[in-house]
């Protein structure tokens, strides 16, 4: 048999043995339902427990620059709109109540926002003011990112990562890069937070995010004018937001289509 062939086959045994089929989240109204494949070894709470360290490191260099942001009247606006939608997390994963969210306002002109996994937020004060975002927009931006935490993208992207590693290398490049804590380490960082997501997983976290905007009580219209005016923002030097979650042309129109799914969770929630 062709060398490649064998090697490429023994990975995809080592990838089917060593993965294992779970969905992380309910489909909810927008119905997201799609099995996805994670490496045992890489167990939920390892990445989280690995992501939080990261997270702490981020957060900690921004305190020290005196960039972090406690206590404006932005700081606060972040806050409440992040607990509104945390607080309906658990209707796509029940276990998302008991993670240990995090909220941090950065004050920089990047135009950036990001919930690793485990729950961990950071929003930049540059996308709130170049944007000039709505209560209703900065919640559709926390709730696509929140959503993809909550489908754990990150952890699954290490997992086709791996995958596809041990496809050329065999077993031994796995467990080489397992033996590094650090380097695994590095790893769930940059799959949690720097690396650009699937169309797929985008519109899975557009879908979600939307959702849990319309349950927590904001106007999942307003996910149409943020992306409208992201778009708009890209037409110069495209903003980091951007270059982590890459736009489609379809991704309004598939919006559009499911706010009508949503609509009446929001109008619900603005009854109570």
């Amino acid at each position: 048999m062709n060398k490649i062939l064998v090697v490429g086959a023994l990975g995809a045994a080592l990838l089917l043995a060593g993965c294992q089929s779970v969905n992380t989240t309910s489909g909810g109204a927008v119905g997201v339902e799609r099995k996805q494949y994670m490496f045992s070894m890489l167990s939920t709470d390892e990445v989280n427990q690995m992501y939080a360290q990261s997270y702490q490191n981020t957060v900690g260099e921004a305190n020290s620059k005196g960039v972090l942001d406690k206590t404006s009247s932005d700081a606060k606006r972040i806050q409440l709109i992040s607990d509104r939608l945390i607080a309906q997390a658990p209707v796509f994963r029940p276990d998302s109540a008991q993670w240990k969210w995090e909220v941090n306002l950065i004050k920089s002109d990047e135009l950036n926002a990001n919930c690793g996994p485990g729950g961990k937020i950071i929003f930049y004060t540059g996308l709130m003011d170049k944007l000039q975002l709505t209560d209703d927009e900065i919640a559709a931006i926390l709730g696509h990112e929140i959503a993809h935490a909550l489908r754990e993208h990150g952890r699954e992207a290490m997992s086709k990562a791996y995958g596809i590693e041990m496809a050329k290398q065999g077993a031994g490049a796995l467990f080489g890069l397992g033996q590094g804590s650090l380097a695994l380490a590095d790893a769930v960082a940059n799959y949690g937070m720097t690396l650009p997501n699937s169309r797929s997983n985008e519109n899975e976290a557009d879908l979600i995010g939307l959702e849990l905007a319309a349950r927590a009580g904001y106007d999942p219209n307003a996910a149409i004018t943020l992306w409208n005016k992201m778009a708009k923002a890209s037409e110069g030097s495209p903003p980091e937001f951007m270059s982590t979650h890459p736009a489609s042309s379809s991704r309004i129109s598939s919006l559009q289509a499911a706010i009508p799914k949503v609509m009446p969770l929001y109008e619900r929630s603005r009854s109570h």
